[in-house]
């Protein structure tokens, strides 16, 4: 059985489709890359899969359960990471992960756990207005696995970062995917995605251009062979990946 599985899932706002029609699948253990220009319908349809929106047409199952009817059986079977660091930043790390095991219920030994996990350990007592970017992000990772989810979704989990810290956070997602979580990422960092990712889908305007590993892509690219991802999504979306959507 998939871990997700979307059948002609649609979303429109003012009877526009911001998602259309929109047909995948992810197995489970896998990294699923899903890419796509600024208002492609990334994080619409993200919502839609947790819960947070209900969509206008269509269909979508997460472990088997629909995510409209079932949605208080999927909660506990994933986590979520948004771009937005929305932490406690008076509080440590250690405090900010205690409050959400205090509010769901979870052991509060699997505090430590999580922060051993994201390499945290050792700033668990700092408060988190001290932390990086990076360190933010570790920690914002530390709380979607607190309640130990079989399905995390990241949106953007590199945004901002330095390379530094970037290959760090990279590192991190690779680890978990290989102790068996799936991943459900969204980047607009072509290599990250082509270094990461299992299979990729590319959105454009709420429909799916392409759905495919990163090699298979870069192959059936019109520039024989040589293209890069970032080669490939210009192609498949039309326009320039840094053009602002008003110029477009």
């Amino acid at each position: 059985m998939d871990v997700i599985q979307t059948h002609n899932l649609t979303r429109e706002f003012n009877h526009l489709p911001v998602v259309n029609r929109l047909n995948i699948s992810v197995a489970a253990g896998e990294i699923f890359g899903f890419l796509g220009p600024n208002g492609a319908g990334k994080t619409t349809t993200i919502r839609m899969l947790t819960g947070q929106l209900r969509p206008t047409a269509g269909s979508a199952t997460i472990f088997g359960y629909d995510i409209v009817e079932e949605r208080a059986a999927i909660k506990p079977l994933i986590g979520v990471v948004f771009e937005v660091q929305n932490l406690y930043e008076r509080e440590s790390a250690r405090g900010n992960l205690r409050f959400y095991a205090r509010l769901y219920g979870i052991e509060p030994q699997q505090v430590d756990v999580v922060l051993r996990q994201v390499g945290l350990e050792e700033a668990g007592k700092k408060p988190v207005k001290t932390f990086s970017n990076g360190m933010k992000q570790r920690l914002l990772i530390g709380r979607a696995l607190l309640h130990q989810p079989r399905l995390l979704f990241l949106d953007e989990p590199t945004r901002g970062l330095d390379p530094h810290l970037a290959r760090a956070i990279r590192a991190e997602v690779r680890a978990l995917a290989d102790s068996g979580l799936t991943v459900f990422l969204t980047t607009h960092y072509m290599e990250e995605a082509d270094q990461l990712c299992d299979r990729v889908a590319i959105l454009d305007r709420g429909s799916i251009a392409a759905l495919d590993t990163p090699e298979n892509l870069k192959r059936q690219s019109s520039r024989d062979g040589q293209a890069t991802l970032e080669d490939v999504f210009i192609e498949l979306t039309g326009r320039d990946f840094y053009q602002p959507e008003s110029m477009a």
